[in-house]
């Protein structure tokens, strides 16, 4: 069993940037993959990023996410960080980890078995 909390979200004017953690424990397994999603309101979850600790990889959904976002492990290995730059309205959501305990990562969210609570995030001005 997997727990995952995530923390850092807020208000924010565009153009700013926000650091998003997600932390997880209760893990028996060795290996473990992250990944991020937004949901903002009225609509699915979106896939923001993965990054898996079997080899290090790190996928990002779209194009304007890899331009701005960057994922990173913290050196304890249960800390995720989203590193969100240039943030704009569309950006708005609550954002959510999720994680699967085989180092997989995929975009779909009904792929993972383990979610956080989910932080909220706001892009306004």
């Amino acid at each position: 069993q997997v727990q995952l909390v995530e923390s850092g979200g807020g208000l924010v004017q565009p153009g700013g940037s926000l650091r998003l953690s997600c932390v997880a424990s209760g893990s028996s397994s060795v290996y473990y993959a992250i990944a991020w999603f937004r949901q903002a309101p009225g609509k699915g979850r979106e896939g923001v990023s993965c990054i898996s600790d079997r080899d290090d990889s790190i996928t990002y959904l779209t194009d304007s996410m890899k331009a701005r976002f960057t994922v990173s492990r913290g050196n304890g290995e249960n800390t995720v960080y989203l590193e969100m730059n240039n943030l704009n309205p569309d950006d708005s959501g609550i954002y959510y980890c999720a994680g699967d305990p085989y180092s997989r990562c995929s975009g779909r969210a009904d792929f993972y078995a383990f979610w956080g609570q989910g932080t909220q995030v706001t892009v306004s001005s």
